[in-house]
């Protein structure tokens, strides 16, 4: 079975093995030219903001335990809401592992209340509404104008949620990361409408638990 979970692994985080080292703390001008930070580098010290509106720094909350990290869109999306009940069906599968579980998205602390409320989610939702974490881990774009005008004619306004007018977001990103903030797996798909399975989630996990 861990021979299973480590060939799954192997396939799934070596994704964007073809990626140069190194992120960029830039805004890609499209999902497909994000540059993530990728397996070895280490998880970097931002702040974001928690659903009472209180900042914490990443760095300091995974130094309490192995955290698995999830950047997605916003409760607007519905692939991340798909995404997003998924993980709360296996919730308390990974806590059983020893991780803590932390999903971003540049939704403001009012609207991940919102998202707890209509989805009966239980784990972390944090804010990073000025994109400042997004950028860090390399996982930031801008979408155009007519892609924004498009999703706020049909009631899922971006720049209304994130309070600001960058029209940036999150390529959706899930990132495996010890307590010493090395980053032990990583998965980022610029297509919005693929998400990695639980199945394979919960096999990397079980790999590091292991070790």
């Amino acid at each position: 079975m861990k021979i299973i979970a480590v060939a799954v692994f192997l396939l799934f985080a070596g994704c964007n093995s073809s990626e140069p080292k190194g992120q960029s703390t830039k805004t890609a001008e499209d999902a497909f030219s994000v540059r993530p930070l990728l397996i070895g580098e280490s998880i970097p010290d931002v702040a974001v903001t928690d659903t009472e509106n209180n900042e914490h720094s990443i760095a300091e909350l995974i130094k309490e335990k192995p955290t698995l990290i999830i950047f997605y869109r916003g409760g607007w999306c519905p692939f991340c809401s798909a995404h997003l009940l998924e993980l709360a069906s296996l919730e308390e599968d990974i806590y059983e592992l020893g991780y803590q579980i932390l999903a971003i998205s540049p939704d403001q602390p009012e609207f991940l209340n919102q998202t707890l409320e209509d989805q009966d989610l239980s784990y972390t939702l944090l804010s990073d509404s000025p994109m400042e974490a997004a950028r860090a881990f390399g996982v930031a774009y801008r979408e155009d104008d007519e892609t924004v005008a498009g999703l706020k004619s049909n009631g899922m306004d971006i720049v209304q949620r994130s309070g600001h007018d960058h029209q940036q977001l999150p390529v959706p990103a899930v990132y495996i990361a010890d307590t010493s903030s090395k980053i032990l797996f990583q998965y980022v798909n610029p297509d919005y409408r693929e998400r990695i399975s639980g199945e394979i989630l919960l096999a990397a996990l079980k790999v590091f638990h292991q070790e």
